[in-house]
Order: structure tokens, then sequence, then C-alpha cells
């Protein structure tokens, strides 16, 4: 994605009586992960589904771009192989054979859905977001149906793929531990408005422990 960074202006949805957003403003670096951290009803998931387009808004989001999701679940098609699945957004087979590889999926290249095992399909979501030739991906929670060991290995894969082009990520968690693994910017949201906002130290990694010294004030400002 050339150019400066994504731009939300005067932004306001609503829910019929319900107001999520009003003249909300609000800018996403251009090759940075941005983790926007907050309870349920703060408006993390309605965020992304207007960035994508999913959900009418009023206001201005620029520039036009090209979105990438992985959703909570891993949404794969179920009549098609691993294989399958990222050659639906992807007709360079090369690609897809290195993207399998990437992502340590190469056996299980001929499964089905119905045979992965939880991490393993969103394993393949988050290769197939990569594998899209989008400008931005954005994650609505992709690692929270998953033990925190999956949870580890997915987000180690995940940050490989992401440091080898620095593709802008969007990235929504309640979970202030995966925040501080995977931001480079995290953005707490409460009612619909920016609460805090922190920028850890050093790069991204899946270690618990990398950016532990952050966590209690992280945590106060959700309280």
């Amino acid at each position: 994605m050339d150019g400066a960074e994504i731009r939300l202006c005067n932004i306001t949805k609503k829910y019929g009586n319900l107001t999520v957003y009003e003249n909300f403003n609000f800018s996403i670096a251009r090759g940075e992960i941005t983790c926007i951290l907050g309870e349920s009803g703060s408006g993390k998931t309605t965020l992304l589904n207007m960035l994508a387009g999913l959900t009418p808004y009023e206001g201005s989001i620029s520039p036009e771009l090209k979105y990438s999701y992985v959703f909570q679940r891993p949404r794969l098609v179920p009549g098609l192989t691993v294989r399958g699945n990222l050659a639906l957004v992807c007709g360079d087979k090369g690609r897809v054979e290195d993207m399998l590889s990437a992502v340590e999926l190469g056996e299980r290249a001929e499964s089905y859905p119905a045979q992965l095992s939880g991490g393993q399909a969103q394993r393949v979501s988050v290769a197939r977001a990569f594998l899209y030739p989008s400008d931005v991906i954005l994650m609505d929670e992709p690692f929270s149906s998953l033990d925190l060991a999956l949870k580890l290995k997915v987000a180690a894969l995940f940050l490989k793929l992401w440091r080898s082009e620095r593709r802008t990520a969007v990235f929504v968690t309640h979970d202030a531990d995966e925040a501080l693994m995977l931001a480079n910017r995290i953005v707490v949201l409460k009612g619909g408005k920016v609460a805090a906002e922190f920028r850890p130290e050093g790069q991204p990694c899946a270690d618990l422990f990398a950016r532990a010294e952050l966590r209690p004030q992280l945590i106060k400002s959700l309280l």
C-alpha cells in the first residue's frame, strides 16, 4: 500500500437507536500492526466491518483499499482441500505451495477443513489472508477459540508472514496479552471513543513476557 495513512473522518454508525460511533476520527499507519483493544460492545468489530465495507456508515474512509479478513472462525470452504482454499484467492501455484510450507501445512494440503484441528484451520485462514492481494489485513479475534499453546504457535506464524512484507494489519481483541504480543500500536476503545493509546517498545513477537512491564498500565486502561 503506497501513500499515507488510512483516515477515518467524522464517522457515525448507528444500529437502530444505538449509537456505536459519533463523529469518530481515527488514523491507521501503513506497514504497522494496529491493535484495537476493548471489551465486548466497544465497537471493535464494527470498526473492522466499516473498513471492509461490510456495513454502512456516515462519514468517510480514505483512501480506497483492498482488504482481506481473518474472522474469529476460519470460514473455510468445506468442499475444498487446504490447497484448494488457498488457490481460491491466488492463482500462482508456486506461491500457494510456498505458503503451505510457511504455515507448516504441506502435509495437510489435501485435507478438508473438517479433518483439521482448530489451530490448523486458523493457520489456513491466516495464510489465505496473506495470499489475497490486499493492501490491509483485518483480524477479528482470530485466536479467541485456541488454547494458549496453539495461540502462541499461530501468532508466531502470523508474525513470520507479516515480517516478510510488512503489510498493514488491524487486529481486534479483548485480550491484553494478545495486544502486547502482536501490536506496534495499541488503541483502547470504550463506548466508540479512544480511551488510551500505547506504543510498546521493540517489535511484535509471540512472547507473553517480552512487554510485560506495560501490562499493568494496559489492564488499568480497560477498567
